[in-house]
């Protein structure tokens, strides 16, 4: 892990729950040049990673430009508090697809993240539906109170509404950014391909390319 960000800008926290678009967000953000830290806490049992998350991801995002995934959007009040002046991302859409999109990808499967956001007691969607739903709906009505007298600091990004570079670029204060359709990121391939086409967007503006690295 390296030690410090790589470029002299707010730090940016997505802070939008998993299957809203944040792989888009964060390919998008890496294809401008910032480095962006992903899910963490993988490795460390439930009990540990509930009592530890918010030192662990505060000592992460210290050391990164943009954060994304989870647990990140858990912990949005700490990192606003750690990180004044920094910038928000809330992506959002409409939550019966959000739901059809998480359960489709983890089914009945448990998995310890999804008990530390969702409850212990409903460790993956498939069979806790009312619970996930509420749970999504009420972080997104949260973080939306949250910065409620702070516009300037949250953007709320619906990707499935048309939302993309103009609305990143305008909210991030970028003098350009690239042209044609937002990153759409579901796979390996479509992400090897996204940067390519980034590369070349990228290069007409002179700006920097930084590969993302796992």
């Amino acid at each position: 892990m390296e030690t410090s960000s790589s470029i002299q800008t707010p730090k940016v926290f997505c802070v939008g729950l998993q299957k809203t678009g944040t792989s888009s967000v964060r390919d998008a953000l890496a294809g401008l040049g910032y480095r962006v830290a992903g899910v963490f806490g993988r490795d460390v049992k439930l009990d540990e990673l509930r009592a530890t998350f918010v030192e662990r991801g505060l000592k992460i995002a210290a050391e990164h430009d943009a954060v994304e995934d989870m647990p990140w959007p858990l912990m949005y009040r700490e990192l606003d508090k750690a990180f004044p002046g920094s910038k928000f991302i809330l992506t959002v859409r409409d939550t019966d697809r959000w739901y059809a999109s998480i359960a489709g990808h983890f089914g009945a499967n448990p998995y310890h993240i999804q008990q530390l956001t969702y409850g212990e007691d409903a460790p993956a969607p498939v069979g806790y539906e009312a619970r996930y739903r509420d749970v999504y709906d009420s972080h997104n009505k949260a973080v939306r109170a949250y910065f409620a007298d702070r516009p300037e600091d949250l953007l709320e990004l619906w990707l499935e509404r048309g939302h993309g570079w103009k609305e990143l670029g305008d909210f991030l204060g970028l003098d350009a950014v690239p042209e044609g359709p937002f990153v759409h990121t579901n796979s390996s391939l479509q992400r090897n391909s996204l940067y390519s086409r980034l590369r070349k967007r990228l290069a007409k503006f002179g700006l920097p390319y930084t590969p993302m690295h796992g």
